[in-house]
């Protein structure tokens, strides 16, 4: 449905240039949830400024339903641009209207009659649930509040394509979770495509069903959810992925050695990847290898019959067992680090 075909945007201030996109790909499916991921800078925003043309690339073509937008005049694109929703990391309501005034406004522009105007607004009110906050102010709602209104406007004109911008940034965790399942209630029952931007894997995780990876305005990287996880070898990708060392229970590290020594155990750090089940490396440790282990942590995630995360064992068999459990690890390719002796 959209075909973003080798665009390329500079930016240009006094003496300096600064290239924001350089030469970027990218197909998106009708109905899809996909999810464009990367630090600050990367180029994120730009990119999806480009698609209704707020930014207008120097080169390249979007081509949405068969319509290439940089061939398109002034009247054909603000038509266009109706059908696109955006949701932004502020929300943009306007303080001096209520929450039904604010869901009405494009509505209002697109000069509809006002009892279509109060069905349609009433209908957007119960699909974001916000019903009983009709005649409220923007002033008085929660951040969450606020961007299940802004979510509503960008409805009302019934797009096939919704833009999110940073759109859970704002958010306490709770309220971000809120927000990405109602989006993806709508993208479930209305089939509205959506695509959103955002420097947070857990977002992505969360509702994308295909992901691409930004960096230095290129595009490295494009896939479904579990080929990108899987890719722990890109540095980018790996980056977003590592949550960091796990840390080691206070008591235990108080009396962690650095060297292997009679008498202590090994604690070992050990990556998932989609190969191998948490049940399974389990199994093989304790029945294959007949290793007695205490599991300290786990922090472990399901992507449909696939895990990934991180298990923090103490293995308690003999040395020579220890090692052959480790052993087995490195030539299965399974991530692992001795994070010290116990």
């Amino acid at each position: 449905m959209i075909q973003i075909k080798n665009i390329s945007k500079t930016f240009h201030q006094k003496n300096q240039s600064f290239k924001a996109l350089d030469d970027v790909s990218l197909n998106i499916e009708k109905g899809d949830i996909v999810g464009i991921i990367g630090f600050s800078g990367a180029g994120k925003s730009t990119l999806i400024r480009t698609i209704n043309l707020l930014e207008k690339p120097d080169k390249g073509e979007i081509i949405i339903n068969g319509k290439d937008f940089m061939k398109l005049n002034s009247r054909q694109l603000a038509s266009e641009r109706k059908k696109i929703g955006m949701i932004f990391q502020h929300f943009n309501l306007l303080s001096s209207r209520t929450v039904s005034e604010n869901i009405a406004l494009p509505l209002e522009l697109d000069n509809l009659d006002k009892s279509e105007i109060n069905r349609k607004v009433n209908d957007l009110l119960k699909i974001v649930g916000l019903e009983d906050k009709a005649h409220d102010y923007p002033k008085s709602l929660s951040g969450g509040q606020k961007q299940r209104v802004a979510i509503a406007r960008a409805l009302a004109n019934n797009p096939y394509l919704l833009l999110c911008d940073e759109a859970t940034s704002a958010l306490d965790p709770a309220t971000t979770q809120s927000i990405l399942q109602l989006l993806r209630d709508i993208n479930h029952r209305l089939r509205i495509t959506i695509l959103l931007i955002t420097h947070e894997m857990e977002v992505i995780k969360s509702v994308c069903n295909h992901v691409a990876v930004i960096d230095k305005g290129k595009l490295i990287s494009k896939g479904t959810l579990r080929e990108i996880i899987s890719d722990k070898e890109n540095p980018i990708i790996k980056q977003f992925l590592n949550s960091g060392v796990m840390t080691i229970p206070q008591e235990l590290n108080k009396k962690l050695q650095k060297e292997p020594q009679e008498g202590l155990f090994p604690l070992v750090e050990v990556e998932l990847n989609e190969k191998i089940s948490v049940e399974e490396l389990l199994f093989i440790i304790y029945e294959k290898y007949k290793i007695p282990y205490k599991l300290l942590k786990a922090d472990v995630e399901y992507l449909g019959d696939s895990n990934f995360g991180k298990l923090l064992l103490q293995l308690q068999g003999e040395e020579e067992k220890n090692q052959q459990a480790i052993y087995y690890f490195n030539q299965n390719k399974i991530q692992n680090t001795v994070r010290g002796y116990a």
